[in-house]
């Protein structure tokens, strides 16, 4: 049986377990965004006011050949020091690159940061700490809309930064990981509905959400086995039911998955109007609790990214374990 598979995916998710996202260390995404943005300024030249044809074209050209050249090159380059260095140099690049590619521990603590300083410092503090994590206007938000968009992030964020790359892994190795972690900051970077990006990003957005379509789903399923207890009002209906359905709701044909799992474990409700950029955005709710959110309620999210986390390596341990034998 081949163990080296089962040996990188221990060791990238026990780092990421106890690491993090260390500052001193640079960071695989850092790079990407960089790559990112010198490919829009070189396929961007010309004339601004170019056709929509022509934009959806330049914009599908990039996210494709960085997407394709992601996977290809860490493909080539991981074979080559397999051949030229041997297995034990090769298992640990591969660690590494994959551990870049994960985000549980920093994601945790990040949602227990905003909760913090909202405790320690209050509204002003609580709001400034959230920015560094959602796209949403936080100046005028309340305590509850706070640990909302808190809570909501994780979950959304428990789907792409970790579910995901793993989701990846397992079916293309590292380099389907590297080359799903490059959709996704593309999908940050490009994938707005604003006026400079609608034609021009439309391609890495739309690639984004094909390729979270199985993750999203497969998280809040995992969210619904970890969960235990929930709320005697949440279980007026079954959790698979209520996630299709309050799922569905959501603008991104995924993100509302994981959201809604989180709502039915919590007995909560997410969504509803925000503002972004100065503008009001109705969005719909996901989800019909009435229970508020209380401090203590960052440690229970934490613990079910974790388990869910846990879950899903584990289970993939196995299927390499099954695949191998």
């Amino acid at each position: 049986m081949d163990l080296a598979p089962i040996i990188i995916l221990s060791l990238a998710f026990v780092s990421d377990l106890f690491l993090g996202d260390p500052k001193w260390l640079p960071h695989l995404i850092a790079g990407y965004g960089k790559l990112i943005a010198l490919g829009e300024k070189i396929f961007r030249k010309g004339p601004q006011d170019s056709p929509r044809g022509f934009l959806l074209a330049k914009g599908g050209m990039l996210t494709v050949i960085l997407v394709a050249g992601t996977f290809l090159l860490a493909n080539w380059s991981l074979e080559l020091l397999e051949q030229q260095a041997g297995m034990p140099l090769y298992v640990a690049a591969s660690s590494m690159l994959l551990f870049y590619c994960l985000a549980n521990k920093s994601l945790i603590e990040e949602g227990k940061a905003v909760f913090e300083h909202l405790r320690e410092g209050g509204l002003e503090a609580g709001r400034k700490r959230l920015r560094r994590i959602v796209g949403r206007d936080t100046q005028n938000l309340n305590e509850q809309q706070i640990r909302t968009a808190t809570l909501e992030t994780m979950s959304e964020n428990l789907s792409d930064g970790v579910i995901a790359p793993l989701f990846y892994y397992a079916l293309l190795g590292v380099p389907g990981a590297m080359a799903y972690k490059m959709i996704n900051t593309l999908d940050s970077m490009l994938g707005y509905k604003s006026e400079k990006y609608l034609y021009f990003g439309r391609a890495a957005a739309r690639l984004d959400d094909l390729a979270n379509f199985i993750p999203a789903r497969l998280t809040a399923l995992l969210m619904l086995l970890v969960a235990g207890p929930v709320p005697p009002e949440a279980v007026k209906a079954s959790g698979v039911r209520f996630v299709c359905k309050e799922g569905k709701k959501h603008s991104s044909p995924n993100a509302g998955y994981p959201q809604a799992a989180l709502a039915y474990i919590l007995c909560c409700r997410f969504g509803g109007p925000n503002d972004y950029g100065g503008k009001r955005v109705d969005k719909p709710f996901i989800g019909y609790g009435t229970r508020q959110i209380e401090h203590h309620q960052i440690n229970r999210a934490a613990k079910i990214n974790n388990s869910v986390s846990i879950l899903a390596a584990l289970l993939i341990i196995v299927g390499f374990a099954i695949a191998g034998n």
